[in-house]
């Protein structure tokens, strides 16, 4: 291994410890709905779409969870990266910023691939994959941030064909290994917030669609959703895969409808946005 690929993981690692001790700490506010009502959303006198910002600690600047999204490439709708962007991100920091002791950056940031600065993040959230096309860099640099210490989140894909797509990228950045489906035992379901269910998010349009009838899926093929992860040679989790769901709408669009906050935003999105991260700061 080079010297670069050593600076790398240990970089990795010294972030993702930073952040283990502010996950161990973790103290919820566990009413979202009373967060909701004290904090007004989308109203002219904010910036960021209604969601107020922060100032860092200027004493720890480098100890707080930063929000990266990756940019990759589509077959077919070459911006499928930014589906969402940018209030989830900017929801979700906030509501960990607020109702939790991890401190967080007030601003997500965007890393292409092959930039050398996805190694200096322990999490990346990748979004709508489902026509994702990758070249064999890419594939080679995510495996590498991957088995080095990074951890990889993807949302907000549906089907069998965009499962198919997905999971020939996949694949390519582990020709050796194969996706797990995570029983709802399993602790990331549990750590933080107890969920009794996988649970599937739609979009707030496909909510409203099926509410009187309680469907939740976006598609006939799609009826169940699917949380898959794939494991390092010593079990430490480096990506899950959440199909047949769009936990990122439930970050987004948690200001817009107060049904569809209480439904999927509260119950659902918020709660196992939380458990990932603090599952993979602690593990």
């Amino acid at each position: 291994m080079s010297p670069a690929n050593v600076t790398n993981g240990v970089m990795l690692r010294r972030r993702a410890v930073a952040l283990v001790a502010a996950a161990v700490l973790v103290a919820l506010v566990a009413d979202f709905a009373e967060a909701q009502r004290r904090w007004p959303r989308r109203t002219p006198q904010f910036d960021r779409n209604g969601t107020p910002t922060w100032a860092i600690d200027a004493e720890m600047p480098e100890e707080v969870f930063t929000f990266v999204r990756l940019r990759y490439d589509s077959s077919h709708r070459g911006g499928a990266w930014a589906t969402d962007y940018p209030d989830a991100e900017l929801n979700l920091s906030y509501r960990l910023q607020q109702l939790t002791s991890m401190r967080s950056h007030p601003d997500g940031k965007v890393v292409d691939i092959l930039d050398p600065t996805l190694f200096d993040h322990p999490f990346v959230y990748m979004i709508e994959p489902g026509d994702i096309v990758l070249s064999d860099d890419e594939a080679a640099t995510l495996r590498k941030y991957l088995l080095r210490g990074g951890f990889l989140m993807v949302d907000d894909f549906w089907g069998d064909w965009e499962w198919e797509n997905f999971h020939f990228a996949f694949k390519q950045v582990f020709p050796d290994r194969e996706l797990q489906e995570l029983p709802v035992e399993h602790p990331v379901f549990h750590c933080v917030y107890r969920l009794k269910e996988k649970p599937q998010v739609p979009s707030i349009g496909m909510a409203h669609a099926g509410r009187d009838s309680g469907v939740t899926y976006e598609r006939a093929d799609a009826r169940e959703p699917h949380y898959k992860a794939c494991f390092d040679d010593k079990g430490r989790m480096m990506m899950i895969v959440c199909h047949n769901t769009d936990l990122g709408d439930g970050w987004e669009r948690e200001g817009e409808d107060p049904w569809y906050f209480k439904e999927f935003s509260e119950k659902k999105s918020y709660p196992l946005g939380i458990n990932i991260l603090f599952y993979q700061f602690t593990h």
